[in-house]
């Protein structure tokens, strides 16, 4: 039999950890989103916009998709970056510090490890000058005695991701551990971005209507597992490969789960916590994760190759939900 807990473990990871961050982070998202909330037909319509989206990106030219998504990525960590920036001077020195220290030592790995042929050459002396800037944004913080957002520092983060992906995405620096690194990050900072404007209400009818959704496009008209490998193929972060461990079959040794099934356990976690306390949640992350493995053994096993993730989550969690209001009962 075959089977395996590296991706099970890892949903369980990032859930719980995106769970406990949406705590610290959640009260400063609704101010900047000034208490915003989705309603019930805004849900709906960003279920049918992930649809269209769905259906049609295998239409959409590479170029168009790559730059797509580069933007969004790059908007996403200048965003969340930029709300947090206001720190103490200390950190943010750190920050700086840290910073130039990473630019250099990437910089030297692709000379020495890659070589210096373009497009890798041209990389690392991007991240040389990268590493020139973080330090003079370093001497600029010792000088400064302002504690409010930092616009330099935003710019940081989202430089560094787009310099990577575009100078070293063909490189083993990239895949599989810059590209699941970046993945599973993604995955978070969009389920904080989202769980701030989501109520129980518009949750519940979001999850029913996204996994009648998945139901659809990867089991009846297979939208969406064409959609993930033409994505997936220009090596951007809208996916996370694991090792299947301790058992692999034949046929494949990686497992690969999208970014949105990460943020739809999330989402799941996050709101249960409001809901019913962080205790339960934990508990319902828990049987999320065991419904999950249980799917993925059978898929293992009877060579089922897609299958939708929202519905193997799902399933755990509508049972922990039951089982509190049957216990309440």
């Amino acid at each position: 039999m075959y089977l395996d807990v590296v991706m099970p473990l890892t949903l369980f990871s990032i859930t719980l950890l995106t769970m406990f961050l949406n705590e610290k982070v959640e009260r400063k998202l609704k101010t900047v989103f000034e208490e915003r909330r989705f309603r019930v037909q805004d849900a709906i319509l960003l279920v049918a916009t992930i649809s269209i989206t769905v259906s049609i990106i295998v239409f959409i030219p590479q170029m168009a998709i790559v730059s797509l998504f580069l933007f969004v990525y790059f908007m996403l960590l200048f965003l969340f970056t930029y709300l947090f920036s206001n720190i103490e001077k200390g950190k943010a020195e750190f920050f700086f510090a840290a910073f130039s220290l990473l630019s250099f030592a990437i910089a030297s790995l692709s000379l020495f490890s890659l070589g210096a042929k373009a497009p890798v050459g041209y990389g690392a002396l991007i991240f040389l000058c990268l590493c020139g800037f973080s330090f003079l944004a370093l001497l600029y913080e010792w000088c400064s005695a302002q504690s409010k957002e930092r616009w330099h520092m935003a710019a940081f983060p989202p430089t560094m991701f787009i310099n990577l992906y575009l100078f070293f995405s063909q490189t083993p620096i990239w895949a599989p551990y810059l590209l699941n690194f970046y993945g599973m990050f993604f995955a978070v900072l969009v389920t904080l971005y989202l769980s701030s404007m989501f109520t129980w209400k518009t949750t519940i009818v979001f999850v029913g209507f996204i996994t009648v959704m998945d139901i659809i496009l990867v089991l009846v008209t297979g939208s969406m597992v064409t959609a993930a490998t033409h994505v997936s193929a220009l090596r951007l972060p809208v996916m996370v490969y694991m090792p299947i461990f301790p058992i692999a079959g034949p046929e494949a040794s990686y497992l690969s789960l999208g970014l949105g099934d990460f943020l739809f356990a999330g989402l799941l976690a996050t709101q249960t916590s409001k809901k019913f306390g962080k205790n339960f949640a934990v508990l319902s992350v828990v049987a999320m994760v065991v419904s999950f493995f249980l799917f993925e053994i059978a898929m293992l096993n009877y060579g089922i190759m897609a299958f939708p993730g929202t519905l193997m989550i799902l399933s755990g969690w509508t049972a922990s939900i039951l089982f509190k209001i049957l216990r309440r009962s």
